[in-house]
């Protein structure tokens, strides 16, 4: 027994002292053998066998003789065995539940670990951006202190403060050679006076002689249009210039034989000053169209005043001085669209048309006349027929040599009609040896939409420099799309010549190329055909089409003459959702994503982009471009998106004002990147406008996902609804200003308002539910750096013809190899573009958006398309986006499409053509997929 109890002993000592995965073998063996000996053992005994009872023995190692013991002692050994194992599990057991334990203690420390990584990188990356800040807010510091210029912005008025002084008049001679240094008093128009006009009333200051009158409708709508332009003043002392209607004149009766212009009662206008110096006499025709009306100032002094008409001669016009004006033939003022053509396609069923007739009303001509020119005038109108004759058959030439061009050969079609028919001796206009207009306005108008150029015949009087009915010819060519040809064009002069390009517009010939025309006609290829009729249809909307724009154009012409900047653009005030006892609750937890760690550049202060700095150098250095390409000459704006470039070395020589060149001009890889703007153009930020209608939590988290947001001046929140935001809103702290501003009614048109708290030039138009990135937002903004004058975005769509129908546009949203729109849900644009869309756009694109609730987007890529001739700018891989959880958007209803698919084609019958155009690439990360050196970083992360 003392050795049975030995032998346990040790056994125990043993198995305490073993490791642990010794234990775990020796336990699995011993739980195999035990129930193989036991089965065996049993079996013996049973038998009786007794010659494996050694066998036994050997295997147990034990030092008894089993064969003498008795089956209740081997039971008892078993279940001995069996406790022991129970035990031992046990132990185990416990064993690896402590090592879980541990093993989870250890996870949570090594989470815990690179939860502090994070942190430190966080703190890291913030740390260099506040280093970057710092630097910058130096930079800032140094620019301010050694800034030797002044910071330039609207001027103040300095107008005049008393009458014009009454001084003797001038001598015919003098008035004859009347230029701007020597006939105009500038003393009255200061640089920053805004150039103040002063109109007579027609009816309390009439001017005309007894029998004549001004045309009720163009004295109506004139006071009406003034009263609409910014620089009409009713204060004579401060006016710069003075405006006197004295015409389209029309007689009581035929039987009148007196002048329209009774020059007494001009002279006693109470400003008139005794030499008119200041004064715009301004006649303009809309009715009559003959030479006799068109010119009612011939042999009349009009001191110094300034002669604004149709019809001059060359002895009466004064270059510089005097202005050529079309004939009033449109509406008061609005859309004119509706009037105009496609201009497609480039050629039409008629190359060449002419519908005109010559009269000989030499005898009524003359006697018309002898009111107006006197005996003088007759005699040498007498002794000019010689050359008069001339120039007839030369005419006669012309006319006979296009009969024969007319009926040649070629496939070439023309139109040539030298008689009115049916005969009408009410023919509109003649005289003068000048070609009257034949049929009706809607007559001629369906000729010329037929045909591809207009012939234009000047007058046959070699004196005429310009003719009411040249005017009028011109004018409704432009407006049919028809370009016009001017035969004999070198002895003209078209209205405001002065300002407009007009050999962009019109061809000049000669009248001894006449032999050549159809060979000139048939050079010009379709781009070029199509690129003088839009710009034809550009000059006849901006400045001929209305009574409105004719007033504008006067007006700017002869301010423009004067270099003094016109009145800066309106900005729409922005009126807060919020009542000014209200304040809105804020909270400094940010609902939004967490960023990846990169630092895209500084935190700074709000920095408003410089504004008004080109007020008077503009008109110089870029006025053609105001007049004729991407301008509007009738308002100052804050700023162009097409504003000239310095050369890359003045930033470093004496220009680096505001400039924050990578790695300070030595350029550099991600790190310098991050570190400054670079680019051409001086530090700015950019301003985000969302608009939103009753989504306050999408909203709210879209407002927090800007937080640390680099180069962000504000933020503007278009409140569409007409439920103000609930008073327990919490919004979020993001670092800079957000504005709720309150829409007058439920629009999209209200997502390009130009507001005026909005400061920079760069706007960021997002929907709510959009979800960018920070870098995705950096990186676009600079790409829209180096195209500022184009939509530079993110989701990028197509328009795709109809070949079912082959003659409409599509709206196409799949995934393509070329695109032609930027959707503004999510795109930087200029603000120069949010002025335009509700300043210029014709009214009809913003009913029809309102109408639809839809389409906001690709008006604007239509406006700047069409200003610009480019296509947008895609950058990044974006197609769409996914806001889970978002309420059912406008863009996924059934109609959604079909409204689009409307749109296009509306807005290309307003435009006259589809001024969208493709494009075959977008913009990436310049370092982007490029393999660099370890020690490098590249300019985005993740782009």
């Amino acid at each position: 027994m003392s050795a049975d109890i030995g032998g346990r002993e040790c056994l125990c000592y043993w198995l305490g002292h073993v490791r642990l995965s010794r234990i775990i073998i020796l336990v699995s063996v011993i739980l195999f053998l035990v129930p193989l000996i036991t089965h065996y053992y049993l079996s013996s005994v049973e038998s009786g066998v007794s010659s494996n009872i050694h066998d036994v023995h050997s295997h147990l190692d034990l030092s008894e003789d089993y064969s003498l013991l008795k089956a209740q002692e081997l039971r008892t050994r078993v279940e001995e065995l069996i406790r022991i194992k129970g035990s031992v599990s046990s132990e185990l057991r416990d064993m690896e539940s402590k090592r879980q334990k541990l093993q989870l203690e250890l996870t949570s420390y090594t989470r815990h670990i690179e939860q502090l990584k994070q942190e430190l990188l966080h703190q890291q990356t913030e740390l260099n951006r506040l280093k970057i800040s710092v630097e910058q807010a130096q930079v800032a510091q140094r620019e301010a202190l050694q800034q030797n210029t002044p910071e330039l912005a609207l001027p103040l008025r300095l107008t005049a403060n008393v009458l014009p002084d009454t001084l003797k008049p001038i001598s015919i001679k003098s008035s004859e050679n009347c230029r701007m240094h020597s006939c105009f008093d500038h003393s009255r128009c200061s640089l920053t006076s805004a150039f103040p006009v002063y109109l007579y009333d027609p009816d309390m200051y009439p001017v005309m002689n007894n029998g004549w009158d001004v045309d009720g409708f163009i004295k109506t709508t004139l006071k009406q249009t003034l009263g609409y332009n910014p620089h009409l003043t009713h204060d004579p002392k401060e006016a710069c210039i003075f405006l006197v209607l004295v015409g389209e004149a029309l007689a009581d009766s035929k039987e009148i034989n007196s002048r329209p212009l009774d020059l007494n009662a001009l002279k006693k206008l109470p400003y008139w000053g005794g030499d008119g110096r200041n004064h715009v006499l301004i006649n303009l025709a809309r009715r009559d169209l003959s030479v006799g009306l068109g010119d009612v100032f011939h042999s009349m002094d009009t001191g110094r005043a300034i002669l604004v008409q149709s019809t001059f001669s060359y002895s009466l016009f004064r270059p510089k001085f005097d202005l050529i004006v079309s004939p009033v033939l449109g509406p008061p003022g609005g859309d004119v669209w509706q009037d105009c053509v496609s201009m497609l396609p480039a050629r039409r069923k008629y190359l060449l048309s002419f519908q005109g007739e010559m009269k000989n009303h030499s005898a009524k001509i003359n006697s018309n006349l002898t009111p107006y020119f006197g005996d003088d005038e007759l005699i040498i109108q007498k002794l000019a027929t010689p050359s008069i004759e001339s120039v007839k058959e030369l005419d006669m030439f012309i006319v006979e040599h296009l009969r024969e061009m007319a009926r040649g050969t070629t496939s070439d079609k023309f139109l040539f009609e030298f008689e009115c028919v049916p005969a009408n001796e009410e023919v509109q206009g003649g005289g003068g040896n000048d070609w009257a207009l034949c049929g009706t306005d809607s007559s001629r108008k369906a000729v010329l939409k037929e045909s591809t150029f207009a012939l234009i015949l000047v007058p046959g009087n070699p004196d005429l420099i310009s003719t009411t009915l040249l005017q009028a010819r011109i004018y409704e060519a432009l407006r049919s799309g028809a370009i016009p040809v001017i035969l004999g064009g070198d002895k003209v002069e078209l209205s405001y010549s002065e300002v407009i390009a007009w050999r962009r517009v019109c061809i000049f010939l000669p009248r001894a190329r006449v032999t050549e025309l159809h060979f000139l006609l048939r050079s010009f290829p379709d781009t070029d055909l199509l690129s003088f009729r839009r710009q034809g249809r550009f000059i006849w909307e901006r400045y001929l089409s209305s009574v409105q724009n004719t007033v504008d154009t006067i007006v700017a012409v002869l301010r423009d003459r004067l270099g003094i900047p016109p009145k800066p653009v309106d900005d729409i005030p922005a009126i807060s959702v919020f009542n000014s006892t209200f304040k809105p609750l804020q909270t400094d937890v940010l609902t939004g994503e967490a960023e990846p760690e990169e630092n895209l550049g500084p935190l700074e202060p709000p920095y408003a982009s410089p504004a008004f700095r080109r007020n008077y150098s503009l008109l110089l250095t870029q006025g053609h471009e105001l007049w004729n390409l991407w301008g509007d000459p009738f308002r100052l704006y804050p700023q162009l998106p097409f504003d000239t470039l310095l050369p890359s070395d003045a930033k470093f020589l004496g220009s680096g004002m505001g400039f924050r060149p990578i790695g300070k001009g030595a350029g550099g890889a991600g790190k310098e990147f991050c570190e400054a703007l670079g680019g051409n153009n001086p530090r700015e930020q950019f301003t985000v406008v969302i608009l939103t209608y009753e989504r306050e939590q999408v909203l709210i988290n879209s407002l927090s996902r800007l937080h640390g947001l680099p180069y962000l001046n504000k933020v503007v929140v278009i409140w569409n609804s007409p439920k103000p935001p609930l008073e327990d809103l919490r919004w979020p702290d993001i670092g800079v200003p957000i504005h709720v501003v309150k829409a007058t009614r439920n629009s999209l048109n209200n997502r390009f308002l130009p507001l005026d708290i909005v400061e920079t030039e760069a706007v960021l138009s997002v929907d709510d539910d959009a979800h960018l990135r920070h870098d995705e937002i950096m990186f676009g903004f600079r790409v829209w750096r180096e195209h500022r004058d184009r939509i530079v975005g993110f989701p990028g769509r197509f328009h795709a013809w109809d070949l079912n129908y082959q003659n409409s546009w599509l709206y196409n949203s799949n995934y393509s190899c070329e695109l032609s729109m930027v959707l503004t849900g999510a795109a930087f644009i200029h603000k120069y573009y949010m002025y335009l869309y509700w300043y210029w756009l014709p009214q009809a694109i913003r009913d029809k958006v309102d109408e639809y609730m839809n389409c906001e987007d690709i008006a604007m890529n239509f406006l700047v398309s069409h200003v610009t001739r480019k296509p947008p700018v895609k950058v990044t891989s974006r197609w769409t986006f996914r806001c889970p959880g978002c309420p059912v958007s406008l863009s996924e209803d059934e109609t959604h499409f079909q409204e689009r698919h409307r749109c296009i084609n509306f807005f290309t019958q307003v435009f006259g053509y589809t001024p969208l155009l493709n494009t075959q690439y977008r913009a990436d990360s310049i370092l982007f997929k490029t393999r660099i050196p370890h020690d490098k970083q590249k300019c985005f992360k993740f782009i």
